[in-house]
């Protein structure tokens, strides 16, 4: 199964692995971190960007691929839509069925509006599903909203927006109250006492966690709790266009039924996209952990209707995806496997850096070690740093891995691979999209009024980058403003004449500016029929 250089690295780490547990790697300096970052983070690769040169964003640069959906054609530049008999009228329209979706709709529905879920694929398939290590609250007696907000300004390189990451961490403790109260079944000591672990990049003991399921159980008890309130869910069928009335206001979208092609109109008062993120559009050719239905549709929906984005050049790499075996390629590796005690460890068996810097630095100390140092370990299919699980045993005694990780465990379990035995190989996967849509603390689009957006569709929350467990929070924490404050501005909004002005004014944009292009957009699925992946 394994070749001879590759049984020979495996040796040595074995053989070195006694030592490397007791070893304490230092941690980088700020210096030390922006020189690994500007060299070897694929956000820094200059070439792989391109410069917009319409929309609300003219002159910015994004990833090649983003910018292509950006400028592309609209999905029904040709058709015919009846605007004036819509096929559903609702206060609030939700796009999205992921945490962020459901946790607004409930609200939404919570304050007595009328509230509707359209989503392309099915509610909980989303990236919140697939989320394994925690979310963070600081809710311990030796933490605080304010070291959490230190630490996650920090982490997301100070470029933040104040206001959104302040209302991120004070209304962390209550999102996980919320979450208890619906019935998530968080890890808990023998007297009821939150267990909570280290992640990347935090000070304190934050993370919060169901095992390594933690985003299924969130999303579980979520999608119940929509059921169970008999809020409207559309499967299977894809937001393709934001409409708007003819003040400019926020007032629906056209929807695409993903099997037959029917084109549908859904009214609403006010609009929330949670559409979630991008992997699928994999940026330079990476690997993702996202689902099957990350293909950044919201930015595209948002983007055509005016709205701005911010820091859409900023992607997060997660620094463990599964490099071997290829079926699993690209899969997430949780953080909280470091977080156990597992360390990063070279061809050499040497342990290069602290396990728990944060995610940028980590992928991009993991692509260096790679790439200039050549200290890989050839998989076959690309190269792999090793991540020492047997450490974890080790550490916590027989049998914290399947007490913790078990679905770590069961991952690699199918391929013949024991992770309490041997050690797995991995290397930066694309995770995370950092930038969005900018919003102001009420979740309301900058410039176009009664569009909100919760999600990772949203941009400046984290900064230009996410520390570990800040994503299933952001879910919760604005996921239910946008519900509550959606639900309120629906109160008092008396929807226009609608329109879809915007989108021909955008394709004139387009012709204007002597763009050829034959794409349209969302792209709303991956194309997997050849080699190429974008």
């Amino acid at each position: 199964m394994y070749s001879e250089k590759f049984q020979e690295s495996l040796a040595a780490v074995e053989a070195a692995r006694e030592k490397n547990i007791a070893l304490e790697p230092t941690r980088m300096t700020a210096e030390q971190k922006d020189t690994v970052l500007s060299s070897f983070h694929p956000d820094y690769k200059t070439n792989e960007f391109s410069v917009l040169t319409i929309g609300p964003n003219k002159g910015d640069k994004v990833p090649k691929e983003l910018a292509a959906m950006l400028q592309a054609h609209s999905r029904i530049k040709d058709a015919e839509i009846d605007l004036e008999n819509p096929d559903y009228d609702t206060d609030v329209l939700v796009i999205g069925g992921g945490g962020a979706g459901a946790s607004a709709a409930i609200e939404a529905d919570e304050a007595g509006a009328s509230v509707m879920i359209v989503t392309k694929l099915r509610i909980g398939d989303a990236n919140t599903m697939m989320a394994e290590g925690g979310i963070q609250a600081a809710d311990k007696p030796n933490d605080s909203p304010a070291i959490h907000f230190v630490d996650a300004f920090g982490g997301g390189h100070f470029a933040a927006k104040r206001e959104l990451l302040s209302k991120l961490v004070c209304d962390a403790p209550e999102a996980i109250k919320w979450l208890s109260e619906l019935g998530v079944e968080f890890d808990k000591e023998a007297d009821g006492t939150m267990v909570t672990t280290h992640g990347g990049g935090t000070s304190r003991k934050r993370m919060h966690a169901a095992k390594d399921y933690s985003g299924a159980e969130i999303m579980r008890t979520l999608r119940d709790e929509v059921l169970n309130r008999n809020i409207p869910v559309v499967d299977f069928t894809a937001a393709i266009e934001l409409i708007l009335d003819e003040d400019g206001k926020a007032a629906g979208a056209v929807l695409m039924n993903m099997e037959t092609k029917e084109l549908l109109v859904a009214k609403a008062k006010t609009v929330i996209i949670a559409t979630g993120g991008a992997g699928r559009m994999h940026y330079q050719g990476f690997p993702t952990s996202n689902h099957y239905g990350a293909t950044a549709d919201g930015l595209v929906l948002g983007y055509r209707a005016g709205a701005k984005l911010l820091y859409a050049e900023t992607l997060q790499y997660h620094p463990t995806g599964v490099a071997f075996p290829e079926q699993i390629f690209g899969a997430l590796v949780t953080e909280k496997v470091r977080s156990l005690g597992a360390k990063l460890v070279n061809k050499n068996g040497e342990v290069f850096m602290h396990p728990l810097e944060t995610r940028d630095v980590t992928a991009a100390t993991i692509i260096r070690e790679c790439s200039e140092r050549g200290n890989g370990i050839d998989t076959g299919n690309g190269e792999g740093i090793w991540l020492d699980t047997p450490m974890i045993e080790k550490i916590g005694g027989e049998g914290t891995i399947m007490k913790r990780i078990p679905a770590m465990w069961r991952m690699f379990d199918k391929y013949g691979i024991d992770i309490r035995k041997e050690p797995i190989l991995i290397y930066p996967t694309l995770h995370y999209q950092n930038g969005g849509l900018d919003i102001t603390a009420d979740c309301m689009t900058t410039n176009v009024k009664n569009l909100f957006v919760a999600g990772e569709a949203v941009g400046g929350i984290h900064g230009k980058n996410r520390l570990m467990g800040n994503s299933l929070l952001d879910i919760i924490v604005f996921g239910r403003s946008a519900g509550q404050n959606a639900a309120k501005a629906a109160k008092d909004t008396t929807v226009g004449k609608l329109t879809l002005d915007h989108v021909t004014a955008f394709e004139n944009e387009i012709t204007e500016a002597g763009i050829e292009t034959e794409l349209v957009s969302p792209k709303l699925l991956p194309n997997y029929t050849n080699q190429k992946s974008i």
